[in-house]
This record gives C-alpha cells, sequence and structure tokens, in this order.
C-alpha cells in the first residue's frame, strides 16, 4: 500500500466534532485522494473513495461493510464542526459541514465526496499550523477514540508532551456526547486505556498520560508520548534508500535554513528557538534517513529537485 500523507491544519485537529469511525476513516482517505490531486484540489474537487479500498486498507470483512459505508455517507453529510480563528477584530467561532456533497455509486462501489469550501484551507496547509501523519498509522484503530487521541497527541510532537486538558475539554475533543462515560472510572477505562493500549499496540508512537488533580478530584489529563524504534531490522536498508536524500553539504545546510523559515513548519521548531537553531536541527535530521522524509513535501515547495532523491 502507497504511502497517504495526512495533513490537517490544527484548528481543525482541535475543533469540537464527533465522527462515528467509519466517517472518520472516510475523511481521512478523501484527504489522502486531495493530496494526490495537489495543487488543483479545490471546493469544486470530487474525490472518489474506492470501497474495495477502505476494505483493504482498514482490513474489514462481512456483507455489512457496504451498507454501513452508504449509511456513514447519509450521516457524513449532515455532520457539523466548529473551529476557531484569530482576526483582526477578535476571536471567530465558524461552524461549517464537512462535505458539500457526496454520492455513493452502488454498481461501482465508489463514493464521489466533495469537501466543503471551508474545509479547503484547513486541509491545504494554507495556515501556519498543522499536523501531519501517514494513514497507515491509523488505519490499525478501530476506535473513534484511539484515532482522534493519536490525532491530538502528535499535533504536540516537538514537545512530545501535551499541555493539560481538562475533563471537559478532552471530553469535548475526543468526540464523547454529553450523557455518555460520566463516571470518571469508566471515561478513562472505556475511552481513555482502551485507546491508549490500542495506540501503543499498533501505531509508531508510544502514549502515556498522567491525571492532574485538585485535592482528590480530578481536573484533567496530560499526554506524553515517544517515538518508537524501527522494529522492522530486516527491511532496514530498503528504507533507508528509499528515504534518503542526494545533497552536498552545502545543499544540506542552505535548505535546512529556507525550511526553517517556512511558516507551515514553525509549529515544529523547538520552543523558544532561534531560526538558526531550527535550521541546524533540521540540518541534522536531513542526514536521518527515518526523518527527512517528512521533509519530502517541503523541500520541492522551496526549490530542491525531488528527483534527486534515491
Amino acid at each position: 500500500m502507497s504511502k497517504n500523507l495526512i495533513v490537517k491544519d490544527n484548528a481543525l485537529i482541535n475543533a469540537s466534532y464527533n465522527l462515528e469511525l467509519i466517517e472518520q476513516r472516510l475523511i481521512l482517505l478523501a484527504i489522502g485522494q486531495s493530496r494526490k490531486i495537489g495543487q488543483d484540489f479545490n471546493a469544486h474537487s470530487r474525490l472518489k473513495i474506492s470501497v474495495s479500498d477502505y476494505i483493504n486498507i482498514y482490513s474489514t470483512h462481512g456483507k455489512s461493510v457496504y451498507e454501513n459505508i452508504k449509511k456513514a455517507c447519509k450521516v457524513l453529510f449532515e455532520r457539523q464542526f466548529t473551529y476557531m480563528e484569530n482576526t483582526a477584530k477578535g476571536k471567530r467561532i465558524a461552524t461549517t459541514r464537512w462535505v458539500s456533497e457526496i454520492a455513493y455509486i452502488d454498481e461501482a462501489g465508489m463514493i464521489d465526496l466533495t469537501f466543503a469550501p471551508a474545509v479547503i484551507p484547513l486541509i491545504n496547509l494554507l495556515e501556519k499550523h498543522f499536523t501531519s501523519y501517514e494513514l497507515e498509522q491509523v488505519a490499525g484503530l478501530n476506535s473513534k477514540y484511539a484515532v482522534r487521541l493519536y490525532e491530538l497527541v502528535i499535533a504536540w510532537r516537538t514537545t512530545s508532551k501535551t499541555p493539560m486538558l481538562s475533563v471537559d475539554e478532552l471530553r469535548q475533543k475526543l468526540g464523547v456526547v454529553n450523557g455518555e462515560y460520566q463516571k470518571m472510572e469508566v471515561l478513562k477505562r472505556r475511552v481513555l486505556d482502551f485507546s491508549v493500549q490500542q495506540i501503543n499496540e499498533k501505531t509508531d508512537i508510544d502514549v502515556k498520560y498522567e491525571q492532574q488533580k485538585q485535592g482528590r478530584k480530578i481536573i484533567g489529563f496530560t499526554f506524553s508520548f515517544k517515538q518508537k524504534k524501527n522494529r522492522q531490522k530486516s527491511t532496514n536498508d530498503n528504507s533507508k534508500q528509499n528515504s534518503m536524500i542526494k545533497m552536498t553539504e552545502k545543499q544540506r545546510l542552505m535548505f535546512a535554513k529556507k525550511l526553517a523559515n517556512l511558516p507551515e513548519l514553525g509549529s515544529y521548531a523547538p520552543i523558544g528557538a532561534s531560526t538558526d537553531e531550527f535550521a541546524n536541527k533540521i540540518a541534522d535530521e536531513l542526514l536521518d534517513p527515518t526523518k527527512s522524509k517528512f521533509y519530502l513535501p517541503f523541500l520541492g515547495r522551496v526549490g530542491f529537485n525531488l528527483g534527486t532523491i534515491y
């Protein structure tokens, strides 16, 4: 399966919405399709998702898959989310649908999906802060809460730790609806512990959380995580070659500086670091076969010839 890079603006990551697992998966597949379209992707683009691709990627089985996806398409059209952005006149809180149109084509086993106009810039890298990850990392998660938690924690990859999220804020961001899992013990067991276990077993990071208390009362949680080491040693040589970037020392330093000045990478700079310090960090990571592939989409934007990758 080819790598499908998912890019979401942090405004979208932090938006308040509640999608069921099938709906989440359809959105992720659609975002992956939008990346393939590239610069021509816009509010009129119809993104085609094959049900067979859905089945293969998410390893689902049974006759009910087609019917469940068809139902999810109808529900997804009604889904809304709220996001916030800063303007010259203050904070703007907006509500939008996810999609402006969605169709299920029975004969072809295909979905046509068009994102709502307000969603386009949020997944098109037009804002400063964003989170990126590969579809394969969440393909094995079968809980909507696990997918949301994964997205939330990797948004803080530069510090590897989230700020404290109050209980209400965390419930909202994970899509736990009012009236669900009201008891703390149930919330931890059914949502947090289960999600953490899935993430640790099936993704590229290990997560843990800490309870924040006021007296005996739990008022919030912080999450920390670390990247797993590459466990596929047998394919290590091939994976290194596939992500190695052919650069001279002079080019590496030059392009690292250009990358450090990209607004889209601003959220990845270490807290308090100058642009030069951030550039040095990037230059070091360009030598790392595992880390360098993250910069590939951005290197093309600052003038590097991607054809020199070997």
